[in-house]
């Protein structure tokens, strides 16, 4: 029987380029969304989060939810209310799921979420592994508070997966072009001393990794989604420009201006994770994208 996948957050980077990709393997995909798709082949339900407000048809016939959805992290200065409007995003949104699926007969097996790497906070170049501690950061309070969100499921007795994903390395968005720009320019250098682990993998990576969780239903947990070779600020930085082929400006950033410019919110670029991608690997999952390298001239190709 062929499945039906909703996903929150379908029109972003990667909603976008997952949905492709299970339309092209035969699921039948919906949305769940704050303004009707342009997207004929997919049907988007509609939801407000901060209202509480939900179309609860969503659910009919559906199997697995992928739930992305979430406010930028980088995409506005951190006050006080931008950090409620970050949690709440991915917190509040998953709940009004769970509280249409208590209310109704559904079919809805899996709850596929979205983590991020940011859960461990600051750790150098620990080796760090989903049975690693915590940080004690706002990204690692986000990153907590989303997981307890999802796992609010398993009183449904549904499957719950959770990627702790790391930088997705894209041209189109994220953290790449905001790297590469300055490059292009010829300002490019890396971040302070540039040692800061970056746990990086290929966009491509990041979709076949959530098919594989769809597919595969002996997965349960938390994965780190991170490709097996994390490369540091400078190494990355370094990779970036020869694949532009610019030189790189020095000296490097000093924090004292990422400080100026993005105030708290510099711990997004400076945190420190080298993450092992050893747990979703022993479950059989292959990158086809381990080596930077191969990475961005597939990219930049």
């Amino acid at each position: 029987m062929q499945k039906h996948i909703l996903l929150t957050g379908g029109t972003g980077l990667i909603g976008t380029h997952l949905t492709q990709a299970l339309l092209d393997k035969g699921y039948k995909v919906s949305h769940l969304g704050r303004k009707p798709g342009n997207n004929p082949k997919v049907k988007t339900y509609l939801w407000d989060v901060p209202k509480g407000e939900i179309d609860e048809a969503c659910i009919n016939e559906i199997d697995t939810i992928v739930h992305l959805a979430g406010a930028g992290v980088v995409d506005k200065r951190w006050s006080d209310k931008r950090k409620k409007e970050i949690i709440d995003s991915r917190t509040k949104s998953v709940g009004l799921i769970y509280q249409v699926l208590r209310k109704k007969s559904h079919n809805v097996k899996t709850i596929i979420s979205a983590s991020a790497t940011g859960y461990y906070g600051d750790r150098g170049s620990e080796l760090l592994t989903e049975e690693s501690e915590p940080g004690s950061d706002f990204l690692a309070e986000v990153c907590i508070k989303w997981e307890a969100a999802a796992d609010k499921g398993e009183d449904l007795d549904l499957r719950i997966v959770k990627f702790r994903t790391g930088i997705v390395l894209n041209k189109d968005g994220g953290a790449l072009p905001q790297l590469a720009n300055p490059i292009k320019w010829g300002i490019g250098s890396p971040l302070v001393n540039g040692e800061q682990w970056m746990p990086w993998i290929h966009w491509r990576d990041v979709v076949k990794m959530y098919i594989y969780g769809i597919e595969n239903d002996s997965l349960s947990g938390v994965y780190n989604m991170t490709g097996p070779n994390p490369v540091t600020n400078k190494q990355l930085t370094k990779a970036v420009a020869e694949q532009l082929h610019k030189p790189l400006w020095t000296p490097n950033v000093p924090e004292f201006l990422l400080k100026l410019i993005l105030g708290e919110m510099r711990i997004a670029v400076l945190e420190s994770d080298r993450t092992s991608s050893k747990k979703i690997e022993d479950a059989g999952f292959e990158f086809d994208y381990p080596d930077l390298l191969v990475a961005l001239k597939e990219i930049y190709g």
